[in-house]
């Protein structure tokens, strides 16, 4: 019954199909006054003699039965000739498109009348979120962290005084609507002794167009455009601004990739310069926004430098959005150590100056005994979904199952963007609210998402 999908609200083909039934009833009207109306008379009559003929007596009851098998037979050929054209058309215009002709229609139709969510962090955990809003919706925004000092974003970050790419090739990439072989090679990264050794090939190809454009920002917009990205990435801040860690033990450890190798207990956290500038990007995304998600990430580098910028932190605390906080599932060794999903929220709030959270995704699922044997090796651990001691600041938790099923203990993409999309749905943030066949689509569209990622 695939079919009655497109009878559905929000198509715009409803309309085109009646007016199409309308202009066949004319025709039809049309040609029996071109040819006379005695000439489809005599066709009528020599229609009844042969079925007369062929089943006597019972003739008026099946020359009914077979008009009514006419008309639908009709209609089914007009319907079913009109979707190949339209299917041709499409795959003239965009040949290699895998996806039907339903879900295209769909993605334009539904998707960029989404709600506005705008997503602030950065790292791998941003990526991930990014995978699954893009079935969500298309106006989702990536607020990206911009205080790496490590690997080929550090050495660009040096060598051409620009922001570090390498978090925004990231969002880009979970953004995107590229073949499989684009992805990976825009996340190939160079090997061997020569001096592009490290360097990620998506890192130089944002600083390329960063300089061909005249600012990243422009860069990050022709990038975009390249790899048909769903959405926008923005990064928090253009300044070039460093991380400052008061530890536990009273010193001061300055850089992204420093911090993370003090293995110390984090105190507090603080950005140079203090009174760095926001982008206008941001801020818009921001105060725009339907719904405000923070992370997930890595806590203090790659969520709380955020909050750090102080027109960032004005901006989360005057939106009217629904803020969300997505939880990590593991602690991070060197930053997070001991920490459940409590110590999370607390840090966030502490940095942010007052609590404006209204509701902290987190994961109830165990993990297994092979993983965890694994990851505590590297010291890390699954994180405590501490639901009674977060609904004590006043802050509402959605638990659920949302890490991966392969090795690596991480946000399952599908299940966190479905949780997401169901909380959306109860508060009603579609616009004016959110309508059944939209949140009935969308969880179709993420199904689809979960069954090409399993090669199905």
């Amino acid at each position: 019954m695939g079919w009655i999908k497109w009878l559905w609200p929000g198509m715009n083909l409803k309309r085109w199909l009646f007016l199409f039934s309308v202009g066949a009833v004319f025709t039809a009207i049309g040609i029996a006054l071109v040819f006379n109306y005695q000439f489809i008379g005599f066709i009528e009559e020599l229609l009844f003699r042969l079925m007369y003929m062929a089943t006597g007596e019972y003739y008026k009851a099946i020359s009914m039965a077979g008009g009514f098998l006419i008309l639908f037979s009709g209609f089914f050929f007009m319907f079913y000739a009109t979707r190949r054209i339209i299917r041709s058309v499409m795959e003239s215009v965009l040949p290699g498109e895998s996806s039907s002709l339903l879900e295209r229609i769909f993605r334009q139709r539904k998707l960029n009348k989404g709600p506005a969510i705008t997503v602030v962090g950065g790292g791998t955990g941003l990526a991930v979120l990014l995978r699954g809003m893009k079935y969500i919706t298309h106006n989702c925004t990536a607020v990206v962290a911009t205080a790496d000092n490590g690997g080929s974003s550090g050495r660009l970050r040096q060598e051409l005084g620009i922001i570090p790419p390498g978090d925004l090739r990231n969002c880009l990439v979970a953004l995107a609507d590229t073949e499989p072989l684009m992805e990976k090679v825009m996340q190939y990264r160079f090997h061997g002794e020569t001096p592009l050794a490290g360097h990620n090939l998506g890192n130089l190809f944002i600083a390329a167009l960063a300089d061909a454009e005249g600012s990243m920002e422009s860069g990050l917009i022709a990038a975009s455009e390249i790899l048909k990205v769903r959405g926008k990435v923005v990064p928090s801040t253009l300044e070039d601004v460093t991380l400052a860690a008061a530890m536990s033990d009273g010193t001061i450890v300055k850089g992204e990739s420093e911090i993370t190798l003090a293995h110390k207990r984090i105190k507090s956290l603080a950005i140079l310069p203090e009174n760095a500038a926001a982008t206008q990007g941001a801020i818009t995304a921001i105060m725009k926004a339907d719904v405000l998600i923070l992370g997930p990430g890595s806590l203090y580098t790659s969520v709380i430098v955020n909050v750090l910028v102080p027109e960032i932190k004005k901006a989360i605390l005057a939106s009217k959005a629904v803020k969300i906080y997505v939880c990590n599932v593991m602690t991070q060794p060197g930053e997070t150590d001991g920490y459940g999903a409590y110590e999370h929220v607390k840090a966030i709030v502490d940095h942010a100056g007052e609590q404006f959270l209204d509701y902290v995704v987190v994961n109830d699922q165990r993990v297994t005994a092979a993983q965890l044997a694994m990851y505590q090796e590297k010291g890390s651990m699954p994180v405590s979904p501490d639901i009674e001691k977060i609904r004590a600041l006043g802050i509402e938790v959605v638990a659920n199952s949302l890490i991966s099923n392969d090795d690596f203990v991480r946000h399952n993409p599908v299940r966190l963007a479905q949780t997401i999309i169901s909380l959306v749905y109860r508060l009603r943030l579609f616009g004016k609210g959110m309508q059944f066949f939209d949140y009935f689509f969308v969880r179709q569209s993420i199904k689809n998402m979960e069954n090409n990622k399993n090669g199905k």
